[in-house]
């Protein structure tokens, strides 16, 4: 099974964005943390991609949004999440 890529837009001091980076940490998963603070092409890369993005994080698992922290984390209840993550 080829590990997923997972991608989270975020922003400096963002306290769900980092209750996300936590949890894919504490199970081991890599991913790739764009920041749009300041806006730029990575916001509107998130936009584009999810044009009712309002909040931040915003998460996606092989190109599928996934949401945000709140999502991520009941996915993780729900027993869902490891197999997206590929774990």
């Amino acid at each position: 099974m080829s590990t997923p890529k997972v991608e989270i837009f975020s922003k400096f001091g963002c306290g769900y964005c980092s209750r996300a980076r936590h949890m894919l940490d504490s199970k081991g998963v890599a991913y790739e943390d764009y920041d749009v603070t300041m806006g730029g092409s990575k916001k509107a890369e998130m936009l584009e991609r999810n044009p009712n993005a309002r909040t931040v994080p915003q998460i996606f698992i092989d190109g599928k949004l996934i949401g945000g922290s709140d999502d991520l984390a009941r996915l993780d209840r729900e027993g869902k999440l490891d197999s997206l993550l590929g774990l």
